[in-house]
């Protein structure tokens, strides 16, 4: 159809230039306006954020911060409460193992603190008698020439808020009696 015939344009008027101007329109507004020095010039919707918008972000920034400071905190302390409880139990273990050195195994009680003073232990060799032994069994342990024994090792430690912490190892060990 040729410009002049009408129904040709979707718009209202007649002419090529109505819908030439609506376009340009728009496309004005979509493009911004230069200052003199060639830097875009902002609309007022476009010159920043509003004070609300930004103290909720603040408020948002200051909870999500709290909380990830707290875990980190919880992570800290039980990552330290967990380094000492395995430096406790080496500590454990190889005062267990100094404890079943002796030989022959013996009926003692010893205690005494670690070299740096944090670690304060207990160490027990005892008679073993396994649980369910009748009187007659006990007996009859008694003639042989080995023997059970319980060697156990208590480590405390101070914690956290003057709390006491402690573990315990144990282990039986066969030995040869002393002979009187």
């Amino acid at each position: 159809m040729s410009p002049g015939v009408t129904g040709a344009w979707p718009c209202s008027r007649v002419g090529p230039d109505s819908s030439g101007l609506r376009r340009a329109r728009r496309d004005s507004r979509l493009r911004p306006r230069l200052r003199q020095d060639g830097l875009p010039r902002l609309r007022s919707w476009q010159t920043g954020f509003s004070l609300l918008e930004v103290l909720v972000a603040f408020v948002i920034l200051a909870l999500v911060g709290t909380t990830l400071f707290r875990l980190f905190g919880a992570s800290l302390n039980n990552a330290g409460a967990a380094d000492e409880y395995s430096r406790a139990a080496i500590y454990a273990e190889s005062r267990l193992a100094l404890a079943a050195v002796d030989y022959p195994l013996h009926e003692a009680n010893d205690q005494g603190t670690s070299d740096d003073g944090r670690y304060a232990w207990s160490s027990r060799v005892e008679p073993y008698v396994a649980p369910g032994t009748t009187d007659d069994q006990a007996r009859l342990a008694q003639l042989l020439p080995m023997r059970l024994w319980r060697v156990s090792v208590t480590v405390a430690w101070p914690g956290e808020g003057g709390n006491q912490r402690s573990i315990s190892l144990s282990t039986v060990r066969m030995a040869m009696k002393l002979q009187p």
